[in-house]
């Protein structure tokens, strides 16, 4: 069955927009866990189990990218996943926050729009995986 070209456009801009979000986050949490300079400057007091979280999660990001491009139904789980997954980081770091620990103001701010991102691309990618293709199989 033939997906509306439409919606093969909404797929095809899902999948850009995880893996470009993917790039973004491994290039800017890498350059603050592993260069001494402006960017680890600029990140403040920053969480570090957050960091190491969205800065792994970055590589998720662009393989279930490239799984939606795919149409592969497990991008779907896996978006759904990252979404679930960056929504427990999230509620540990307002526990972090609530036990009187350190923290920059523009994570609340950060994980908010991944967790919001990653819910939208979950939910869109869960419409579209009806249509999607499935792994093959072989012996």
């Amino acid at each position: 069955m033939t997906a509306h070209p439409q919606h093969r456009v909404w797929i095809r801009l899902m999948s850009l927009i995880a893996i470009g979000f993917g790039l973004l986050t491994l290039r800017e949490g890498g350059a603050v866990l592993f260069v001494d300079g402006a960017a680890r400057q600029a990140a403040g007091h920053y969480v570090p189990f957050v960091l190491w979280f969205n800065f792994l999660a970055g590589f998720a990001y662009v393989v279930a990218g490239v799984g939606l491009w795919l149409r592969r139904r497990w991008a779907a789980w896996l978006a759904l996943a990252i979404a679930l997954a960056t929504a427990l980081v999230f509620l540990a770091f307002g526990l972090h926050v609530a036990l009187g620990g350190a923290w920059a103001h523009r994570t609340p701010v950060a994980m908010t729009l991944r967790t919001l991102v990653w819910l939208g691309i979950a939910v869109l990618a869960r419409r579209s995986s009806a249509n999607a293709v499935p792994v093959a199989h072989t012996r």
